[in-house]
């Protein structure tokens, strides 16, 4: 959640000058290694003429994390357009959708290596 505090990020979208515009998603963060940017990846459908089926793919964006909001790598945001703040970052995070459950993910394989064994 965004906290209540004023941040001194000139590029955040709450406390600071940014404006933003255009395009808005929303996506799990991969990762936020770096000092003030995440990665932020969605997956979609594109369909295949020849086959007449969809396909999975995934799309994968640098955006500006303001340090006044707590996130975390697995947290699913909501981020938008804004003008470019680097090469490679054009998108900002505007607020924390949902947090990240602590709990570990059982993966299929897991489930069924512990079927088996029973």
């Amino acid at each position: 959640m965004v906290k209540t505090e004023k941040c001194e990020d000139v590029n955040c979208p709450i406390h600071g000058s940014l404006k933003t515009r255009g395009r808005t998603f929303k996506g799990y963060i991969v990762s936020n290694k770096a000092q003030k940017s995440a990665i932020v990846e969605w997956s979609r459908l594109r369909k295949v003429l020849k086959y007449e089926r969809y396909e999975k793919r995934k799309t994968r964006v640098q955006v500006h994390r303001p340090l006044c909001m707590n996130i975390k790598e697995g947290d699913y945001v909501e981020i938008k357009e804004c003008r470019p703040l680097s090469k490679t970052k054009k998108f900002v995070i505007l607020g924390l959708v949902q947090k990240t459950k602590d709990s570990k993910t059982i993966t299929k394989k897991e489930t069924k290596t512990t079927e088996n064994k029973k």
